[in-house]
């Protein structure tokens, strides 16, 4: 029996497409997958009324839910709170941010992209020493034949997307994920969808990007991706909601 992940990103709850935010739980409550993985950007300003919307939608969905954490998603008006405690303003869904999940046959690992302070834009990605190493760990720690899936933010490498800054360390984080096993990383951040097959470290790593559901659209309609694995075997289809 394959497991179902609905893989959604850059929400943008306060420049939400709400016609697409609301089909997209329409199609969760009837379809009924094993688990919501968003990867980032739920939020347009990280302001609290933002985070309220995007808490009552995803609890709304009835399914187990993980976040990762958006640049979007850090305070933008208070530089103080940024740096102390950046994920406060979650709240009610705080349970949810960097979340493993266990599923049959399958594991979603968290891996935190955002930067709290960094000498160059703050929407760029970043991967941290300790968070990578988290993440290896939970590779490491899996049951034998399991799929390994790491869920991030900014993606981990440039496939065919323009106008955003490269992640710093993603590259060292391609070739020592694709060493421990991890087969797909999935990520958000461009608002355009892709699905690249990457040869790394002798093997070959999925890198799989869910488009948007906001009004900040690009050359991608308001979309998700279904991935499906069973056997072992990883499949992603996009599925468009525009």
């Amino acid at each position: 029996m394959a497991v179902r992940i609905f893989h959604v990103s850059d929400v943008h709850f306060g420049r939400e497409d709400t016609a697409a935010v609301a089909r997209f739980a329409e199609i969760v409550r009837a379809e009924r997958p094993d688990v919501v993985a968003c990867t980032g950007d739920l939020t347009m300003r990280a302001r609290r009324r933002e985070f309220a919307a995007a808490a009552a939608w995803l609890e709304g969905l009835g399914v187990p839910v993980t976040i990762e954490p958006g640049n979007h998603d850090l305070p933008y008006f208070n530089p103080v709170q940024r740096l102390l405690d950046p994920y406060k303003r979650f709240g009610r869904v705080e349970k949810a941010v960097e979340r493993p999940i266990a599923l049959p046959g399958v594991l979603l690992v968290p891996l935190r992209t955002t930067a709290r302070f960094q000498l160059r834009s703050l929407a760029w990605g970043r991967v941290s020493r300790s968070g990578l190493d988290a993440a290896l760990a939970s590779i490491a720690a899996r049951d034998p034949g399991t799929v390994a899936i790491v869920c991030c933010h900014h993606p981990l490498a440039r496939t065919n997307f323009e106008g955003h800054g490269d992640t710093s360390g993603g590259a060292e984080a391609l070739e020592r994920l694709a060493a421990a096993g991890a087969a797909a990383v999935l990520s958000g951040h461009v608002h355009d969808a892709f699905d690249a097959s990457w040869p790394i470290a002798g093997r070959t790593l999925r890198l799989i990007g869910a488009g948007t559901l906001s009004r900040r659209i690009r050359g991608t309609l308001p979309s998700f991706n279904e991935i499906r694995i069973e056997a072992g075997h990883l499949l992603s289809i996009p599925r468009s909601l525009g």
